[in-house]
């Protein structure tokens, strides 16, 4: 266990550790190049010289320097390469191993939340849930129903009683009289008098006690 523990940070160092040197050693060969580079031209000065003061011979031994010079370049820049290659697998391989350590994380932690949540706990706590939801629905019920004197009301003596007054309301509405609807008018022909009936009866009434007074003097 605790090798797997510490086993991890030591791993990353190493490989951090292999990264530094790498770079150091590139770092080293590149400066290295380019004071052979600086030679190789200092070579190809120095046969231009000895080729204007007419020594073929030192011109050619120069020359061959800058030559050597140009071999040892190559070889540094193959050793570049390698360099090159060998970080770019460290890195790669170290990418892999912090995603295999990642996903390995990621599964311990499901396996444990899992563990902890099995289906066993979920049904006992569904349970749970529902016999609380059933508890509190009787406790609703039970403060909703009617106490005291409203609980001794029969519902079929109260719905009589509506159904009685609801036919007397209709027996009421039944012997209300009828509104009576407004006379027509009457459409009198040009030219012509229209009746008066108010008139007429008070002639008539006039006429009835002008007889009663005859009666009565004779």
């Amino acid at each position: 266990m605790f090798t797997r523990i510490f086993g991890k940070p030591k791993q990353e160092t190493n490989a951090l550790a292999t990264l530094d040197k790498l770079n150091e050693t590139l770092e080293m060969l590149e400066k290295k190049e380019k004071v052979l580079l600086k030679k190789a031209a200092s070579e190809v000065e120095k046969a231009k010289e000895f080729t204007r003061a007419k020594n073929k011979r030192a011109a050619i031994q120069c020359l061959k320097r800058k030559r050597l010079y140009e071999q040892q370049v190559e070889q540094l820049g193959n050793f570049e390469l390698r360099i090159h290659d060998q970080m770019i697998l460290l890195e790669g391989a170290k990418a892999t191993t912090e995603t295999v350590d990642a996903l390995r994380t990621g599964a311990a932690a499901m396996k444990a939340m899992q563990k902890a949540t099995n289906i066993d706990d979920v049904d006992k706590t569904m349970d749970e849930i529902n016999e609380q939801t059933e508890n509190m629905k009787q406790i609703q019920e039970a403060l909703s129903a009617p106490i005291g004197a409203s609980a001794d009301f029969d519902e079929d003596e109260l719905e009589a009683e509506l159904e009685e007054l609801e036919g007397a309301e209709l027996e009421e509405q039944l012997l209300q009289p009828a509104t009576t609807a407004p006379a027509a008018p009457v459409q009198v022909a040009a030219g012509k008098q229209p009746v008066r009936p108010a008139a007429r009866k008070n002639t008539e009434e006039e006429d009835e006690l002008a007889a009663l007074q005859a009666e009565m003097a004779l």
